[in-house]
């Protein structure tokens, strides 16, 4: 995982989420849960960005 999308899930984690993946599902929902918390953001888009590759939408 590069360090400047790490970081940037921390600080803005729809944007981190947005870099790795575009705007689709994972996107939408990582912007619902900064909305509704910013700790699930933040969790939601380290798991993400852990378990996927970069562009990989679906597993």
């Amino acid at each position: 995982m590069d360090f400047i999308r790490l970081l940037l899930a921390f600080l803005v984690p729809p944007v981190a989420v947005y870099l790795q993946f575009g705007v689709g599902k994972q996107f939408w929902w990582n912007c619902l849960l900064t909305l509704l918390g910013f700790v699930p953001g933040v969790l939601h888009a380290v798991y993400i960005m852990a378990s996927r590759p970069p562009g990989l939408t679906r597993l």
